[in-house]
This record gives structure tokens, C-alpha cells and sequence, in this order.
């Protein structure tokens, strides 16, 4: 769980750096959030959680 927010918050303070600097504009990013929303509630949310999580774990390892 931890490791989820500290994910969606750092994700969140990309996406607001990327808008603030013009790198990102608005529509394209409400965009990509309805896609992820959307994303969410099909049957390939738990295998992307789940590589989320392999990833994450590999990464770790390295520390």
C-alpha cells in the first residue's frame, strides 16, 4: 500500500512538472488520466499491478 501512494505521487508530481514547464498540455494529460481511469476497471488492471510490483521489487533488489 505504501508502495502505491509513494507511486501515485510521485507519477502525480511528473505529470505537474511537465504541465507547469509546457512540456505537457492540459487536454492530452485529462486525456491520459480518463485512459488510466479507464484502464483500471478492465480485467488487465491486476496484470499491470502485478508488473508494477515485479518491477518495483527488481529495482529494489539493486539497493
Amino acid at each position: 500500500m505504501a508502495l502505491t501512494v509513494s507511486l501515485v505521487l510521485f507519477a502525480g508530481v511528473i505529470v505537474l512538472v511537465l504541465l507547469r514547464t509546457g512540456y505537457l498540455r492540459l487536454w492530452p494529460a485529462l486525456a491520459a488520466v480518463l485512459f488510466g481511469f479507464t484502464l483500471a476497471s478492465t480485467g488487465m488492471a491486476p496484470a499491470i499491478t502485478s508488473t508494477i510490483s515485479s518491477v518495483t521489487g527488481w529495482i529494489s533488489s539493486f539497493g
